[in-house]
């Protein structure tokens, strides 16, 4: 097992599906003392909880607020970039402490969120001063139009803390302009805003002038052209399964299909909620069971039908070729996996191992670079739209509780195919209707006009 440092107060502890759990506990002498920072579940994900090399992720962010605490203890000065109660920065600290963020944002979109909120913290206005050093109070609606518009347009300054020593100017971040109009990303940054508003002035509102709403509802957004996400077709889905397979990855290959075939998100693949007492257990022993952990929906899909019919026999080819290192089925390493001599035991894949093999296959199998496993979810969704199937159907194969997946259905041609049959068959059946209605206009309506021709002495 590879061992990793680990930052202050941060502890290891081995879960019981096997995967590492990282986790932030003060230690009982500090909690004597008075510190009243509760402890923290930091998820399972190194590089997310701890950084790449121990001293990033959430686990530093905690550890900032212990040093404030104890300097604030010791009647020390706290340094400007500490968090000050009261402020955009406090705002957004308390926002991601909350039920609202933790329960609700999925942990592989919380580092977008992140870079979001630093998007806007970092903000420096042409009085010179920090949007996130700025207390609530002090963003009135108008500031809010003005921060989207800095944004919207790239011309976001950077904050001084990334000037280099001797240069007077500070340096642009990668995060900020000159870099042409960003809708898309101020479109985020008003939303994110909006929301931790509204969750930390429920929770704590004397920071919030309570005669001024929400400052972030109402911003006029700009409009722009979404883009469409990617989504792969069957032929391809199998074509990279096939790949992976021969390249000796077969559970890739696996999570592609279960993507593609059951619907279930990337992320779940990946954290284990894909298992192999799921598949032909003992309480379903002809369907797989899917579980959506963002919705908290279950969903069994029949893998055969009562005359033997198989629904799924490539998916479940592809799954034969899985060697059963865990309870979860996508897993790597352990016994029969690369090198034999090895001793490391199996475990989950981490969101960014996967994309780099998935990157790697993709190439060797000549797909293209649209190619991802949200590209097969995605292409799994077009599927069901392509059936023809009604909307109630559709959703009780995705889980979705509303329309949503409507979003997930890409408008292809067959989709357009399909239509425009029932199109053209509705056209003839009208036209049939017409026909016999023809019968009348050739037979006696076509006898009176000409009797009152006759009479008028004309032949129109």
């Amino acid at each position: 097992m590879i061992q990793r440092c680990l930052p202050r107060f941060v502890q290891a502890k081995t879960l019981s599906d096997g995967r590492i759990g990282y986790y932030w506990v003060v230690t009982g002498h500090y909690r004597k003392l008075g510190c009243s920072i509760p402890n923290e579940k930091l998820g399972c994900d190194y590089e997310e909880a701890c950084g790449k090399e121990g001293n990033e992720g959430r686990a530093a962010g905690l550890n900032a607020l212990f040093d404030e605490w104890r300097k604030a203890r010791a009647g020390e000065p706290i340094e400007r970039k500490l968090i000050i109660f009261g402020t955009v920065d406090w705002l957004f600290r308390e926002y991601k402490q909350s039920n609202a963020y933790l329960a609700k944002v999925a942990q592989r979109s919380r580092p977008d969120y992140e870079r979001t909120i630093l998007l806007v913290t970092d903000l420096v206005t042409k009085k010179g001063d920090r949007i996130g050093d700025r207390k609530v109070r002090a963003i009135t609606p108008l500031s809010a139009d003005r921060i989207y518009q800095l944004i919207l347009e790239g011309k976001a300054i950077a904050s001084p803390a990334a000037a280099v020593d001797g240069d007077a100017s500070p340096k642009r971040d990668h995060r900020f302009g000159p870099r042409g109009r960003r809708p898309r990303q101020a479109e985020k940054a008003v939303k994110l805003c909006a929301r931790a508003w509204d969750v930390v002035r429920r929770l704590d509102p004397d920071p919030f002038d309570q005669k001024v709403p929400n400052p972030w509802r109402g911003v006029a957004l700009s409009r722009r052209t979404k883009r469409v996400k990617s989504a792969a077709t069957r032929e391809d889905v199998y074509i990279f399964a096939e790949t992976a397979i021969a390249a000796g990855y077969p559970e890739v290959g696996a999570a592609a299909v279960i993507c593609f075939e059951w619907l279930q998100r990337p992320e779940n693949v990946l954290a284990g909620y894909i298992r192999w007492t799921d598949y032909r257990g003992r309480e379903a022993p002809n369907a797989i069971r899917i579980t959506h952990h963002k919705t908290g929906a279950v969903v069994l899909h029949p893998l055969e039908d009562a005359d033997s019919t198989q629904f799924y026999a490539d998916a479940e080819a592809v799954l034969a070729r899985v060697p059963r290192r865990g309870v979860p089925i996508i897993m790597h390493g352990g016994p029969g996996h690369g090198d034999i001599s090895k001793t490391e035991p199996a475990k989950l894949y981490s969101a960014s191992g996967m994309a780099k093999l998935v990157q790697r296959l993709r190439k060797l199998a000549k797909l293209g670079p649209t190619f991802t496993l949200d590209a097969c979810r995605h292409g799994g969704m077009t599927e069901l739209e392509e059936a023809e199937l009604t909307d109630g159907q559709g959703r009780a194969l995705s889980a979705h509780t509303s329309k949503a997946y409507e979003g997930y259905a890409k408008r292809t041609m067959m989709r357009a195919l399909a239509a425009t049959r029932k199109r053209h068959a509705h056209r003839l059946a009208t036209a049939g209707t017409n026909v016999a209605g023809t019968e009348f206009q050739n037979g006696p309506w076509k006898s009176f006009q000409n009797e009152l021709r006759e009479q008028n002495g004309t032949d129109q």
